[in-house]
């Protein structure tokens, strides 16, 4: 069943979710070890913290009387450190990009207690062993409305390889990571036969498209600002900030077909004190109700199942959560970028410097 709620009443779900006919937690609080006055959540800070706090934090620490104190910013060495000296600080911590693939090879986290924490619905790519998937995010393409009007943006990859038929100034990121895939898709290889990369023949898709790049973005602002400045008028990335736009009315939007789908990554260090409490917050991580909401807000939508029968109609089509759109997109395979990323980046590096 379909449920429409308006962001208003979203936001006001966040404060008060369990009286609203929440799943409870897995395990019966009899079961639980003793509670501690707080537990520590490492995670990037800034906005993104404030907006953890606002629709996920303030709901645990109302529905288990447990303080959460955060810290920032997310650090892969003091991970390491932290566990191997046997005394980690923190109780939950967010694990940047491939860190994660990392972080399970060096033994670095505790495992995932399904007990606890209530996968059974997710899809694949949400039940990892070690490692807990907060939210999806997409490298997509982003395009200025007013250029391509009615639907005629180019649609993938291929298309915006397509400078006749979709002329004007394009952007892609300075950085081998989104791009290789997104040439090997422009030449006509399946998402499902992307990996492993063949990086001669993504190499030589490239050479194709370079002269019809106006500029090499470096930073998630970048691309965002170039449309809105109309420097560019197809641009690879970050679907947040094309939602942020979006929202406000600008002349942009977000197509996702071909889109790179990446997922966050919360683990808990390996012997770290009130782990159970760790593993309680996964669990009010996985509430759709508050997945809803957090994605209203931000564009990055959990994968339970449910969450997007709580998110408005008017919304659903620019999350790459949406199931129409995560049809469209592949899962970025952070194991082969983990093995392969730095010889990747030194042939983009000579690739780059050619003249």
């Amino acid at each position: 069943m379909t449920i429409r709620t308006h962001r208003r009443g979203l936001l006001q779900a966040a404060g008060g979710i369990v009286a609203a006919g929440l799943p409870l937690p897995a395990f019966s609080q009899s079961a639980a070890p003793p509670k501690p006055d707080r537990i520590v959540v490492n995670a990037s800070g800034g906005s993104m913290t404030n907006n953890l706090r606002r629709f996920y934090f303030s709901e645990f620490e109302r529905e288990h009387g447990i303080r959460i104190v955060d810290s920032s910013p997310v650090d892969f060495g003091k991970l390491r450190a932290m566990v191997q000296s046997g005394n980690p600080e923190w109780t939950v911590t967010e694990i940047g990009g491939q860190d994660a693939e990392r972080a399970k090879e060096l033994n670095l986290l505790e495992p995932i207690d399904t007990s606890v924490v209530d996968l059974s619905r997710y899809p694949a790519a949400g039940r990892q062993s070690h490692v807990f998937v907060g939210a999806v995010s997409s490298t997509a393409m982003g395009y200025r409305t007013d250029v391509f009007a009615g639907g005629s943006q180019p649609k993938g990859w291929a298309e915006f390889w397509d400078v006749r038929r979709f002329p004007g100034a394009r952007s892609l990121r300075n950085h081998p990571v989104d791009n290789l895939e997104f040439a090997l898709l422009a030449d006509g290889v399946p998402k499902d036969q992307l990996y492993p990369l063949d990086m001669d023949r993504a190499f030589r898709k490239l050479d194709e498209i370079r002269p019809h790049i106006a500029a090499w973005w470096s930073t998630g602002a970048q691309p965002a600002q170039m449309l809105i400045d109309r420097e560019v008028v197809l641009t690879s990335g970050w679907n947040g900030r094309f939602y942020e736009l979006t929202r406000r009315g600008a002349p942009v939007a977000t197509e996702f077909t071909d889109g790179s789908l990446k997922t966050s990554a919360w683990g808990i260090p390996r012997g770290a004190r009130n782990a159970y409490w760790g593993q309680q917050l996964f669990q009010t991580l996985t509430n759709p109700r508050l997945q809803a909401a957090y994605a209203t807000e931000l564009s990055y939508a959990g994968l339970h199942p449910d969450t997007m029968n709580f998110v408005s109609e008017e919304i659903r089509p620019m999350l790459p959560a949406a199931p129409v759109n995560l049809q469209k997109q592949f899962w970025m395979d952070l194991a082969w970028w983990t093995e392969n990323g730095a010889r990747a980046q030194e042939r983009w590096t000579r690739w780059m410097l050619r003249r």
